[in-house]
């Protein structure tokens, strides 16, 4: 169940010519590539292109219709491997993942495609994350795109434009025989527009009617000789038809004034940011007619060398919006400039920040400096800068956490348990929500090497006295952990500990569906146990369990897993629904019955604050955010107690947490009845009576006490 149902939205995929189409920018790239005659997608979740994976899945019944085949990928590498049909085939392919995370898992299949070349357009869009959003670490898939000689286009953000691109994508990349880079940030991914829209295409050749009449051409295959061959043809042949193609087609755009001593040469993925800095400064307006020249570098590699040199000829300098390290072209453009005996002064690095996301602010403070230096009288007055923006150290920090009721947090606090026991081991972290545990309260885990790669990550260690423990998620293990991790440590003998996440999605990229999710889905095929695929692969020490809430026994199985005399490696499969996932399926069913007038039972718990002592320890092992602290009702105590705040959803982990470690009694769990019938008033009225009774039968014993 992925995150959000495009259900409703994938119908404006069915506009035709003259239409006009409005929605977000995911929308606009698929109704492009169906507009383009695509034969085959496939791709694999990951933020910021999760929701283009939903689409594509939500408009599975259209592209059958149309002919094309769609693929929800085990991985990025699956999804690159796909590009295969375009090798042979006048096929047009696209494939999509999160980058640069994506591409480097799909490295070895976009190395072997780049080299031997495509007939048929291939497409690889890449969800740019880069920047203050970003889960990652921060690197450019432009090094990539250089590397293997994939040419890479960052449109700026606009529906139309975007939407004409991914059209001339396959084409650069059918005129050049080489895939092509698509590259979206996060604002062009989310971004609402409209566009004039066009007919959908069947593809004039179908992946079916491909393998109906099989074609095979030996110098596409990547081995020697041939492999040679390939590194001159992207010089010699690929390379010069790209820039032909790019040049013919103008893929790049100018925006501003006609002629001007300086000019803005930026990647097209940042324009809109440049222009709003320029617009807050009173040197452009909101449609880009700025007043000095501006070069949009739509196509961001290769760069065209007559283009430039038209650009900064009569220049005295330029400056050169580059996001991200190290300053490719930056660098390039130096070259190009003095190869065309060109003096003109490239003004990049030098004013802005060598790394981290441009914003607003910071390009604006590199265009005061840079026209005050080179343009004095284009440069704003004082009064005109815009004021400088909060700081990081003026901004109290607020580290990510898991939900309310996650099912993850009490893996967790059973760690912390058993650590009070055993004392501290080595933990191998994996990617994920469960990544998390490495922040307070939990101060859990030491490395995390990639997605799957947690017990692989704890591979070197061979313990003694004391086993290291992995973490991985379920949809780690299906894309990478299953051959990476327990293949291997099941191979080397491995003696450590593997807790595997069964939260039954992909939690952490949207909610989307896995082999072993429990959901039913119409396309696909699920229910397949983590538990058995490791025992097929050998693991012969692994158990389940349905219910990680139940932090005493979570802390006994972790506990024998790490004590059993028994050698090699033991899985642990800790199994619950994702919470955000079930709050998604029960809120929306549990409004419809309120609606309708029906009994509806909601669970919560409480704190009573008569009994809790103040002492937190029930927050320090836990870290829920509807678990917080309020002013001791007690006069004579100093210290505020734990409170349970509305949102809590009755997962019962902070009483489990509690009962466990042998804290307090102070949980409480409680039922509220929605349209209770007249048992329930009934009940409550009785129950009322009751404890009123024994609460003024114990006040009057404490009365007589007293005197």
């Amino acid at each position: 169940m992925a995150e959000r149902s495009f259900k409703a939205e994938v119908q404006k995929l069915r506009l035709g010519e003259g239409e006009v189409f409005h929605g977000e920018g995911i929308l606009a790239v698929t109704k492009a590539l169906l507009q383009a005659g695509v034969a085959y997608v496939g791709g694999y979740q990951g933020s910021p292109i999760s929701h283009l994976m939903d689409v594509f899945a939500d408009a599975n019944e259209l592209m059958q219709e149309l002919g094309v085949h769609f693929e929800s990928s085990a991985s990025e590498a699956t999804a690159a491997a796909m590009l295969a049909a375009s090798v042979n085939y006048p096929l047009r392919g696209a494939v999509a993942w999160k980058s640069v995370v994506g591409t480097n898992v799909a490295s070895d299949a976009l190395s072997n495609i780049a080299s031997g070349g495509v007939t048929g357009g291939a497409l690889v869009i890449v969800g740019e994350d880069y920047g203050e959003g970003s889960s990652i670490m921060q690197e450019r898939t432009h090094a990539f795109a250089m590397k293997s000689q994939m040419w890479l286009l960052d449109p700026r953000p606009n529906h139309s434009l975007v939407v004409d691109l991914v059209e001339k994508a396959f084409q650069l990349s059918e005129a050049s025989n080489t895939p092509v880079l698509f590259e979206l940030r996060v604002r062009g991914c989310h971004q609402t527009g409209t566009f004039r829209a066009r007919d959908n295409r069947r593809p004039p050749l179908t992946v079916s009617e491909a393998a109906e009449n099989p074609n095979r051409d030996v110098s596409r295959i990547v081995l020697p000789p041939a492999s040679f061959q390939h590194e001159i043809e992207k010089v010699e042949q690929r390379w010069p038809a790209a820039i032909r193609f790019i040049q013919e087609n103008r893929l790049n755009e100018h925006f501003g004034a006609a002629e001007g001593e300086v000019g803005v040469i930026v990647q097209g993925g940042l324009f809109n940011t440049l222009n709003r800095a320029l617009e807050l400064l009173g040197l452009s307006d909101p449609f880009g007619n700025a007043r000095l020249p501006i070069y949009v570098l739509n196509a961001a590699y290769p760069l065209i060398p007559d283009e430039v040199r038209d650009f900064c000829v009569g220049k005295r300098a330029v400056l050169m919006v580059e996001e991200g390290q190290p300053e490719f072209i930056e660098h390039e453009l130096n070259t190009l400039l003095r190869r065309a005996d060109l003096q003109t002064k490239v003004v990049g690095k030098a004013v802005f920040p060598r790394a981290g996301e441009y914003t607003g602010a910071v390009l604006s403070d590199a265009l005061v400096k840079f026209l005050a230096e080179w343009t004095p009288e284009l440069a704003p007055a004082a009064e005109a800068i815009p004021p400088a923006p909060l700081t990081p150290a003026d901004v109290p920090a607020r580290p990510p956490g898991f939900c309310t009721g996650c099912p993850e947090r009490p893996i967790f606090s059973a760690m912390k348990l058993v650590q009070r026991e055993l004392g501290q081991f080595h933990v191998s972290a994996d990617i994920g929500c469960h990544l998390f545990s490495i922040l307070p309260p939990f101060h859990i885990g030491n490395t995390t090497m990639g997605y799957g790669l947690g017990t692989a990550g704890a591979s070197a260690f061979k313990p003694r006295d004391k086993r290291a423990i992995a973490i991985m998620g379920d949809g780690g293990f299906w894309h990478n952990g299953l051959t990476s991790g327990i293949g291997n440590a099941v191979f080397n003998n491995d003696d450590n500990v593997t807790i595997i996440v069964d939260n039954g999605y992909s939690a952490a990229t949207g909610g989307q569906d896995i082999l072993s999710s429990q959901a039913h889905n119409a396309i696909r095929r699920t229910k397949h146990p983590i538990e058995k695929a490791v025992r097929g692969i050998g693991v012969t020490w692994a158990k389940t369990i349905t219910r990680t809430y139940d932090v005493a026994r979570m802390r006994d199985i972790l506990m024998e897993a790490l004590t059993s005399k028994d050698k090699g490696p033991k899985v642990i499969v800790a199994q619950s629904e994702c919470q955000l996932n079930r709050q998604r399926r029960v809120k929306p069913a549990m409004q419809k019955a309120v609606k309708a007038g029906k009994r509806v039972v909601r669970e919560r718990f409480g704190v009573d604050p008569d009994t809790c002592t103040g002492d937190h320890s029930c927050i320090r092992l836990s870290g829920c955010p509807s678990l917080t602290i309020k002013p001791n009702p007690d006069p004579l105590r100093q210290d505020p107690i734990a409170h349970v705040e509305n949102s809590c959803v009755g997962c019962g982990v902070c009483g489990e947490v509690s009962h466990a470690a042998v804290l307090c009694p102070s949980f409480y769990k409680a039922e509220i009845v929605i349209n209770p019938t007249r048992w329930d008033r009934l009940r409550d009225r009785t129950r009322g009576w009751l404890i009123g009774a024994w609460q003024r039968r114990a006040e009057r014993a404490f009365a007589r006490r007293a005197f």
